[in-house]
């Protein structure tokens, strides 16, 4: 029996390990790591790639190693301190990957990633800890605990594109996820709307401006460049806004999703957005063809491009498990079972800060600590 099972092989993933291994040194053998991609940080770098981000938002203490002061050393004795960027020490998208592999190759985890996906979760009946998970290669791994950290599954799109009736182009809508900026072509003159006003919306207008298009956000508020991932007052370390105990779970979702949310609003831009010409942020656009709200204004383009934040959604997992948003306990595990979660399921403990790099650290700590008394 594998002692501890992880779903996902993105950073916090690692950051979870990392911890693990640094306290716990001989429980390599017990630990498992699946993932599709059968290699660290996959799906993160092609993101990186696919949308010519330069730098990260998250200030140089907010990594995968156990050590806050591990990536700023690194810079440092490589003489790449010039990829720290401003007060913060924003690192650089390639010094950031560096990093990742040296931090991968000092705990020897290069081999632990198996290519494999979780397809189904059984859990035992109500009073006992033990689980199955059936693999995508046939096979059935029975772990003692299981985190699953695997991130967004699927994009999600609004409501209204399913409403749209007019045949269009496949080109012409489409979710940022399956963009790729280095393989764009052709788009000196066109016209782009995208509809979000966060990150990965500034990155992608830019890019297509670089290319000769216009770009048009679409934005539900207004879009500021912010120096690095903000800090909200109020969802600090440690801070946990639901107990875990309450059975009605969609009374803790409705006290306390809004006030999440208000806490990640308005959307942050880089602060490197402000060098360069920003696309202006506009009103919600209700589609190609598509009929609008009152007052809305039209926006005529050529590609409608979906980069909006996902929703309350864990795409994949069985619904048995994920039939409403988890209102966990404090080791952010769904309270009756040994599944514990990171990333955006954790919002509701760990506030706005759960999907980025410091929620993986919070997430990663309160794991281990439960992980390592039993």
């Amino acid at each position: 029996m594998a002692e501890l099972v992880v779903a996902g092989s993105g950073p916090q993933a690692l950051t979870l390990c990392c911890l693990l291994l640094q306290k716990r040194p001989q429980w390599r053998r017990r630990l498992r790591v699946l993932d599709p991609s059968g290699t660290w940080l996959e799906r993160w770098n092609t993101q990186m790639r696919r949308y010519e981000i330069p730098w990260l938002r998250s200030p140089s203490p907010h990594h995968p190693h156990p050590n806050p002061h591990a990536l700023r050393r690194f810079a440092q004795e490589r003489q790449r301190g010039a990829e720290l960027e401003g007060p913060y020490g924003l690192p650089h998208t390639e010094l950031f990957a560096d990093f990742c592999r040296s931090v991968v190759d000092d705990f020897q985890l290069a081999d632990r990633v198996q290519a494999v996906a979780v397809e189904r979760i059984r859990l035992a009946p109500s009073g006992d800890d033990a689980m199955e998970l059936d693999l995508s290669d046939g096979s059935v791994l029975a772990p003692r605990r299981l985190v699953i950290a695997t991130g967004a599954e699927a994009p999600v799109l609004p409501d209204w594109v399913q409403a749209i009736e007019d045949p269009y182009p496949a080109d012409a809508l489409r979710h940022s996820q399956s963009l790729d900026l280095g393989a764009c072509r052709g788009l000196v003159g066109q016209h782009l709307v995208i509809v979000g006003g966060g990150l990965t919306s500034a990155h992608l207008a830019l890019g297509a401006i670089r290319r000769g298009a216009r770009s048009a956000c679409s934005a539900g508020g207004d879009c500021g460049a912010k120096p690095s991932m903000p800090t909200r007052a109020g969802w600090g370390r440690g801070t946990s806004r639901t107990s875990g105990r309450n059975p009605a779970g969609t009374v803790a979702v409705c006290r306390f999703w809004r006030p999440v949310m208000a806490a990640r609003s308005p959307p942050n831009w880089p602060a490197g957005c402000s060098r360069r010409r920003r696309p202006e942020p506009c009103s919600w656009t209700r589609g190609v063809r598509s009929p609008r709200p009152a007052g809305a204004r039209a926006i005529g383009c050529c590609t409608a491009v979906m980069a909006a934040s996902t929703g309350p959604t864990a795409s994949g997992w069985p619904q048995a498990l994920i039939e409403d948003w988890p209102v966990l306990s404090g080791d952010l595990r769904w309270p009756g079972t040994q599944v514990h979660v990171m990333g955006g399921l954790s919002v509701l403990q760990l506030g706005p800060a759960a999907r980025n790099l410091f929620g993986g650290r919070e997430a990663a700590q309160r794991i281990c600590r439960a992980a390592l008394k039993s």
